[in-house]
């Protein structure tokens, strides 16, 4: 059951797309109170209560304790005191012995959760500008009040099969040679590979939908040479308009009025990767569908997907900022400044970045507002969705035949609808591994199912056993990216002495794709979820309900990574009897056993961890494959655990179909439990059952 409460005037943020009659009457579980256009939502926690949500946000899964705030940000610190990432995703669950509900707050403005920060035993949650509407959710589960919220908001976006091969990012890959080198060095070591990123490096000047015609003298040959090789190039693309009036782009835009304005109409100037910019106001629709139309000359050079970046926004300084910063720089001026001045004006550069006041000094011509302008800060959180929106309609637009990747760093409820999201600028810190592990899940709730972290870290040196555990999560998330930032160590796979066993952990991914492609898909047809935490499958069991670095991934798994150096094994909580497959590669692996409870599982640092629920099984291709288009599903080995007979449903498609149906594309698979083997059958084709476990 789903009610609506309406507090003030609420912004049609584009979040909910199923209409709910507002409630009258008060709002259950919470007491209100208001003060000016801030209103206060709080209520008292059960000494066992948990509560989950929030989708992108530092902490553990259960966010009891937390202090946190939506409000979009240029952040690539990911420490623990961090309130507030790229992203602003409002959906709270809270199970306790006495209740269990849902409660989203559809307000594109700023927000902060005290859920037990300053009192342990209440949750005190605020909007600042008060305008929203709000969504009180009942049923079941926790997993069925997901369920409700994804028909509340839409079904999620849903990527091309390619995109779940491995992707190869750097800051710094300028030219037609580095494209070309990465995909050259990948193949000749047979490591696999479907997708290379460009960043900013790429574009004249960092200008959007411009490329460098020195470094790049023929985009259209690069793309169709790399897509010969099965390789997909995926360009960047910042939220900001380079202030040029050479530029048809800018110049138009300034024109049309397509840019977000100060108060007196002029266009505000912020400074971005290009130097001083203009902000397309995507929050209006004809502005969105100008932004769009710019993306034709990539499309037209063969590119297919793209990841939208800088778009909280992000402002590395407003002309206002600058000059408050140089006013107080004259101010302070001394040959032997005091230390508080030092501090003071250290301050005021290091402030200049992202400040709060840049934010009420710009506005949109925002739909449905009547016709009347709205402040930023207001409407804020939407900015990086409505960018997604813009993009996810021109891509439509072009070539409406197939599905084309697309992901994210800033996005909002709603977003999730029309592409995926990376978790931003994080650290090659171990720390980040597990950070990744609650993201997963918290993102997945609020129906981001296409995510990932940039496997080694972004910023900082990686090191070479990083890396290796890294994409040993990697392997299970259905956005696969290794990216690292300019002026760090070179990253990719083959700069490493033991590149060879990250290799073979890549094979590990590829011989996967079919069951996690399935149980992607599944998710997103269903209203479902790909990453779960424990408590949402064993909601009973108190281990599980408190197990914060393992994950319940697709029907049928359970994932449970290393995270810490030198590590040779870790510690697993087992809810229930599972198979526990120790693989180092597709093709060398160990099948074993293990019974409830808590265990220590030996992981040698080339060996990683997939355990499979007792009576299930799941399917391995068995030829290795170096891109997903060479995947061959005709041929399974299935992995498992018997007692008796069972059935896999697989999800198969063409991978590209803008509207697939899932009664279309499944496939069942019989599986016999005969004595100590099994026998298996699937519409005549091949399947192997020899690492199916039967009994014991």
């Amino acid at each position: 059951m789903i009610q609506r409460y309406v507090y003030g005037k609420p912004y049609d943020t584009g979040a909910v797309v199923r209409p709910v009659r507002a409630q009258d009457g008060a709002i259950p579980y919470f007491s209100v109170t208001q003060r000016g256009d801030t209103i206060t939502w709080s209520l008292t926690l059960h000494p066992d209560e948990m509560i989950f949500g929030l989708g992108e946000q530092v902490g553990g899964i259960n966010r009891r304790g937390q202090l946190l705030r939506s409000w979009n940000e240029d952040q690539p610190v990911h420490t623990e005191d961090q309130p507030n990432l790229y992203a602003s995703h409002n959906l709270l669950l809270f199970t306790s012995p006495e209740r269990l509900f849902g409660v989203y707050f559809d307000d594109p403005g700023e927000m902060t959760f005290d859920l037990g920060w300053t009192d342990l035993d209440r949750a005190v949650i605020t909007s600042v500008g008060g305008n929203l509407n709000v969504y009180v959710l009942t049923a079941e589960s926790l997993t069925a009040i997901c369920r409700e919220f994804r028909g509340l908001t839409g079904r999620s976006y849903m990527a091309p099969r390619w995109a779940f091969g491995y992707i190869q990012s750097r800051w710094g890959y300028a030219s037609d040679e580095d494209a070309r080198q990465v995909a050259r060095e990948h193949r000749k070591r047979g490591i696999p590979l479907d997708g290379i990123c460009m960043d900013i490096d790429y574009m004249d000047g960092f200008r959007d939908f411009t490329w460098n015609r020195e470094l790049m003298p023929d985009l259209p040959k690069l793309t169709a040479d790399l897509r010969e090789d099965h390789v997909h190039l995926i360009p960047i693309m910042d939220a900001a308009v380079k202030e040029d009036p050479e530029s048809p782009v800018y110049a138009e835009g300034h024109e049309k009025g397509f840019f977000c304005k100060r108060k007196d109409g002029r266009d505000f100037v912020g400074a971005v990767w290009p130097g001083r910019s203009a902000l397309p106001d995507f929050l209006n629709s004809e502005a969105r569908r100008w932004f769009g139309e710019q993306y034709r000359p990539l499309l037209d050079a063969g590119i297919d997907a793209f990841w939208n970046d800088m778009n909280e926004p992000a402002l590395f300084y407003s002309e206002d900022g600058l000059r408050h910063a140089w006013e107080m720089a004259d101010k302070l001026r001394s040959d032997n400044p005091e230390v508080e001045d030092c501090f003071r004006l250290r301050g005021v550069f290091m402030g200049m970045a992202n400040d709060p006041e840049d934010y009420r000094h710009f506005y949109h011509r925002m739909d449905g507002a009547d016709g009347e302008t709205v402040r930023h800060d207001r409407v804020h959180n939407l900015y990086g969705a409505m960018m997604t929106l813009a993009t996810a309609d021109a891509l439509r637009q072009y070539d409406p035949s197939r599905r084309h990747l697309l992901f994210s760093r800033s996005s909002f409820i709603g977003a999730h609808r029309y592409g995926g999201v990376w978790q931003g600028d994080n650290y090659s810190w171990w720390s980040h591994i597990l950070l990744e592990v609650h993201e997963l899940a918290s993102l997945n709730m609020c129906g981001f199912l296409y995510s990932g972290a940039d496997l080694g870290g972004f910023g900082k040196n990686t090191q070479p056993e990083l890396l290796l555990r890294w994409l040993q999560l990697g392997v299970f998330t259905p956005l696969m990216r290794n990216h690292s930032a300019q002026h760090t160590r070179d990253q990719e796979i083959y700069r490493f002495t033991n590149w060879q066993d990250m290799r073979a952990i890549l094979t590990v991914r590829y011989a996967l794709i079919p069951y996690l492609y399935s149980e992607y898909m599944k998710a997103a047809l269903n209203d479902g979820m790909l990453f779960r935490p424990l408590a949402f499958d064993y909601p009973q069991d108190a281990d599980a309900c408190r197990t914060e670095d393992q994950l319940m991934w697709g029907e049928d798994c359970m994932i449970a990574p290393v995270y810490t150096p030198n590590a040779r094994g870790r510690h697993v909580y087992l809810p229930e009897d599972m198979a526990f497959i120790r693989f180092r590669s597709a093709e060398d692996y160990d099948v074993s056993t293990l019974r409830k409870g808590h265990r220590w599982v030996e992981l040698k640092a080339n060996e990683m961890a997939l355990f499979i629920r007792r009576g299930h099984v799941i399917p391995l291709a068995t030829k290795p494959a170096e891109y997903v288009d060479a995947i061959d599903t005709r041929e399974l080995r299935l992995l498992g655990w018997l007692d008796k007979d069972t059935a896999v449903t697989l999800y198969e498609d063409d991978g590209f179909t803008p509207s697939p149906k899932l009664d279309a594309g499944l496939r069942e698979i019989q599986v016999w439990a005969k004595g100590k083997r099994a026998e298996a059958a699937s519409r005549g084709m091949p399947v192997e059952a020899a690492d199916v476990v039967i009994g014991g």
